[in-house]
C-alpha cells in the first residue's frame, strides 16, 4: 500500500492491512509464519523551518502483530516467536534536514525517517518495524547446549564422542612460558 503525500494532504487515512507470509521480505533474519496484521493512521503534518519554509512530514501511528520463526543462537533450531509492536513514526522528505547544523539527537528525533518522491510504501515501514522488534539473540530454551564445536552435532538431541579440551586462547602466552620453564628445568 502506497501512502501518497498528496492524497494524505487532502484526507488522513486509517488503514487495516493483512500480509500473508512471504509478501514482505524480512531477509535472512526471520521467516514469517502467520499473517502480519497492521492497523493505524497516516496523516500529513506541516512543520515550519524558519519563517518561509514549510516541510510536509508523514506521521504514522499504529501497531502490528505477526508470528516469526527465528534461529536459536546456540543450536540453530527454529524458534517460533510472536511479535507485537506499536509505533509512532515521522517521515520527512529526503534532504529536508540538509545543511542544518549537527545537533544531538533527542528520543523524539530518533523515530524520524525519510521518504523520497511522493510518499512511502507501508510494506517498507512494516518490514523495518518487524526487524526492530526482533531480539538480539534468541535461544530455544534457557539450558540449550548448542552445537559441538568439533563435529557440529546438536548436543540437545544427542551426545557426541568428541574430546572437548576447552582451552581459553587468552592463556596461551602463559602456557608457552610454562612449557619453556619446564624445558629449562628438565635440561
Amino acid at each position: 500500500m502506497f501512502l501518497d503525500i498528496k492524497k494524505l494532504e487532502l484526507h488522513p487515512l486509517d488503514f487495516k492491512e493483512e500480509f500473508q507470509p512471504g509478501v514482505i521480505d524480512l531477509g535472512g533474519e526471520a521467516k514469517q509464519y502467520t499473517t502480519l496484521k497492521a492497523s493505524g493512521h497516516a496523516e500529513v503534518v506541516e512543520e515550519h523551518h524558519g519563517k518561509h519554509q514549510i516541510i510536509k512530514d508523514i506521521r504514522l501511528r499504529g501497531g502490528l502483530s505477526t508470528g516469526l520463526e527465528l534461529q536459536c543462537a546456540r543450536c540453530l533450531e527454529l524458534v517460533r516467536q510472536d511479535v507485537q509492536r506499536d509505533f509512532e513514526l515521522l517521515y520527512r522528505p529526503l534532504g529536508a534536514d540538509a545543511g542544518r547544523d549537527e545537533l544531538s539527537v533527542t528520543d523524539a528525533e530518533a523515530e524520524i525517517g525519510y521518504y523520497q518522491g511522493d510518499g512511502i510504501l507501508l510494506e517498507d515501514v512494516l518490514r523495518e518495524q518487524v526487524l526492530l522488534a526482533l531480539p538480539l539473540k534468541v535461544t530455544c530454551r534457557e539450558d540449550c547446549k548448542g552445537l559441538c564445536p568439533e563435529c557440529g552435532k546438536n548436543l540437545n538431541q544427542e551426545q557426541c564422542s568428541c574430546s572437548r579440551e576447552i582451552e581459553d586462547p587468552r592463556w596461551a602466552a602463559l602456557k608457552d612460558v610454562r612449557s619453556r620453564l619446564e624445558q629449562k628445568s628438565g635440561s
